[in-house]
């Protein structure tokens, strides 16, 4: 121990003599410098192990001449800062931030760009798939879902909707805790609960457990938006933050091409499950549900060996565990480009001024249960501090900006992308009507029926002693039709429907032809015997296959966007990346009135996704980058909540005048693309500035 007293004076000794070669005022000392002789270098990270030798490369908490000016002022008399003012306190901080902005922006340079920041790109990559995949699951599972749960039509709505409300709360909470308790933290918190739910959800069998499932499964998937940009964004230097960013979206279009892919491969497949009895039936679409969590799981895996952001914890002013993690990102690059012997060169951090009020509990006081209320109502506190903090007069004005433009672009967004699949559906069923075959006064006796009746209008008929037996009826009607002295059994039915029709002596044994399907019929003698119970899912859809298609063409033609953002993102800057973005796709709202047919609603759907994919990746990084490192997750959380909300208004609304009009849904979306386009225009240019 005294030997290693007698080195610490001398260390002082060097700092104070200026021979350590660190700047008399700075507190990075960058890569430019000549190269050090070899003493020297041993000089800056010397250490000593058990048997007294010296080696090189381990952070020793060397004192810099700021600590030796911070022991001189502690000997001087000077104020608690319990006793000074807060203001003072916080103008203190911010010159810290400030400080420590540029410097960690010259620390991230002399890092570089390599192997640890691709790793983490793939990392957090495979939680914005799933995110991508979290939008599409429920929509592809409806029609499917719809009948193994004996779901209505404003079940159906339901379903469709509780996902995004859970992202929307999601978004708010996990990320306004991202800034309190850490990115990889709030982030495993946020995959794990996003997980555990879609896995349960595939199991249960109730409508209102389903329903719960994925509501929370949508609120733990909702946090990671906000947590993975600005969790990846404070790895990446300015040159590389837009860039790089747009690449991460890519991700997203990703995930739905995914789902899309596994939804054509697995739903269609009608027999890939079991049952057990004649109550618990796990179909085709269950196994889908389970394999959309996939992507979830495999970054919960590989984010357990990934580091926190160092830039969070400098700010909450851990130094030494931020000065390790940004070694090892050195460390990990410089090896991958040959370099090993790069040393990193950075012996001091600053860290903002601690200003936050903790209360800690000691084990002894309270129960456990009044340990952690307080503590959770202490950390919810401080998130909602954080959430006024975004309204105050330095940010308010670039919050109500950005808030107006995600949501006019999440409403017409969101909104068209459901009335696209349910204009398609409308033009199908119009098609298909069309082709309807009508028999009128048909009379038939002593026939057996064994084939399927499809798209079929049987008027003033009369059937007697004729058998249906394992049978099927898909959308016929019978009106005004006598049935007498028949025989119904295994028949199996979907959008049938007997209308004023006589129906004497007939039997009907094992069918799903239920009460309601009968419509102001008279029944004379007639039989209902061990009908079907539960919903059956009783034809495949055959524009099942369309739908699929649909989804997965929209979701690759924003690739050309991608790589278009991307590749300009610092080169035109986020402002006319947003703005022109979004006008463009306002230009093609217009050409949706030209849509007349299946083939040119999907032609105008991919090219509208195609054209709007590069406003979405600009409102990501222009939102990171205005905001502080503190505030940074609970600002994205709140408009990527409000985003949420657009959706959910999106949804409701296009999706109303579907069959009625197409004017409303058109204008609408290119009215509020125009006008958040022409609004984003006003908002600050970020690609030159550091990250706060």
């Amino acid at each position: 121990d005294g030997y290693r007293n007698t080195n610490q004076v001398s260390d002082d000794y060097r700092y104070q003599d200026g021979n350590y070669g660190a700047p008399n005022d700075g507190y990075y000392r960058g890569g430019d410098e000549p190269a050090q002789e070899e003493d020297a270098q041993s000089d800056v990270t010397e250490g000593h192990d058990e048997d007294d030798e010296v080696y090189e490369g381990e952070y020793q908490g060397i004192p810099h001449p700021d600590d030796i000016k911070e022991k001189q002022k502690k000997r001087a008399p000077a104020v608690d800062d319990e006793y000074r003012d807060r203001a003072d306190l916080m103008a203190e901080r911010m010159e810290d931030e400030e400080q420590l902005a540029h410097q960690y922006e010259n620390i991230i340079e002399e890092c570089g760009h390599g192997r640890f920041q691709w790793t983490l790109f793939f990392v957090l990559g495979l939680a914005l798939m799933a995110d991508g995949v979290e939008v599409f699951v429920v929509g592809f599972v409806l029609p499917s879902a719809e009948k193994d749960m004996c779901l209505s039509s404003s079940n159906k709505g339901m379903l469709g909707l509780i996902v995004y409300l859970g992202m929307m709360v999601g978004a708010v909470l996990l990320g306004g805790l991202a800034d309190k308790l850490g990115r990889k933290q709030c982030l495993i918190i946020s995959l794990a609960i996003n997980a555990a739910f879609a896995f349960l959800s595939s199991f249960v069998q109730g409508y209102g457990f389903f329903l719960f499932c994925r509501l929370i499964s949508g609120l733990g998937i909702g946090g990671t938006l906000p947590i993975v940009f600005a969790y990846f964004s404070e790895f990446l230097s300015r040159e590389k933050r837009g860039e790089h960013l747009s690449w991460l979206c890519m991700f997203w279009m990703i995930g739905g091409i995914y789902a899309s892919a596994m939804a054509w491969s697995i739903i269609p497949h009608y027999g890939w499950g079991f049952s057990m009895g004649t109550k618990y039936h796990f179909h085709s679409w269950r196994v889908f549900v389970l394999v959309c969590a996939l992507p979830c799981i495999a970054s919960l895996v590989a984010l357990k060996f990934m580091p926190e952001s160092p830039r969070f914890l400098l700010e909450i002013g851990k130094h030494d565990e931020a000065w390790m993690i940004l070694k090892q990102v050195h460390d990990t690059n410089m090896r991958a480009k040959g370099e090993p012997e790069r040393v990193f060169t950075v012996s001091y951090i600053k860290t903002p001024k601690q200003v936050d009020e903790f209360i800690e509990i000691q084990s002894s006081t309270g129960t456990w249960y009044q340990r952690w209320l307080v503590r959770i109502t202490t950390t919810l506190k401080q998130v909602w501090d954080n959430v006024l903090y975004c309204l105050t007069a330095q940010y308010r004005m670039n919050t109500l900006m950005l808030a107006v433009v995600w949501f006019t672009m999440a409403l017409s967004y969101y909104g068209l992308i459901v009335w696209f699949p349910d204009m398609i559906r409308y033009l199908q069923d119009e098609a298909y009507e069309s082709r309807v075959k009508i028999f009128d006064e048909e009379e038939v006796s002593h026939f057996t029926f064994n084939f399927t009746l499809e798209n079929q209008i049987h008027r003033n008929g009369e059937y007697r002693n004729d058998k249906f037996i394992g049978m099927k009826f898909k959308e016929v009607r019978f009106e005004d039709s006598l049935f007498e002295d028949c025989y119904f059994e295994d028949v199996r039915s979907s959008e049938t429907f007997f209308e004023n029709c006589t129906i004497i002596s007939t039997v009907f044994y094992n069918t799903d032809l239920y009460e309601h399907k009968f419509i102001n019929c008279r029944l004379i003698n007639s039989t209902f015997m061990k009908e079907k119970e539960g919903c059956h899912i009783d034809f495949e859809e055959d524009n099942d296959f369309l739908i699929y298609l649909v989804s997965f063409l929209g979701s690759l033609s924003v690739l050309p966007g991608n790589i278009i953002s991307a590749l300009l993102m610092d080169k035109i800057g986020r402002i006319k990346m947003i703005g022109g973005s979004m006008l463009i796709s306002a230009v093609c709202c217009f050409f949706l009135f030209f849509g007349n047919s299946e083939s040119a609603m999907i032609g105008w759907q991919c090219l509208f996704c195609g054209a709007s994919i590069a406003a979405w990746n600009a409102l990501d990084v222009i939102t990171v980058e205005l905001y502080p490192t503190d505030k940074r997750a609970t600002a994205f959380g709140i408009l990527n909540g409000l985003c949420k909300f657009g959706a959910i208004l999106g949804n409701s609304i296009f999706s109303s005048f579907v069959g009625i009009t197409k004017v409303v849904p058109i204008l609408l979306a290119s009215s509020a693309l125009v006008g958040g386009g022409l609004l984003a225009l006003r908002l600050p240019e970020t690609r030159e500035q550091v990250l706060m």
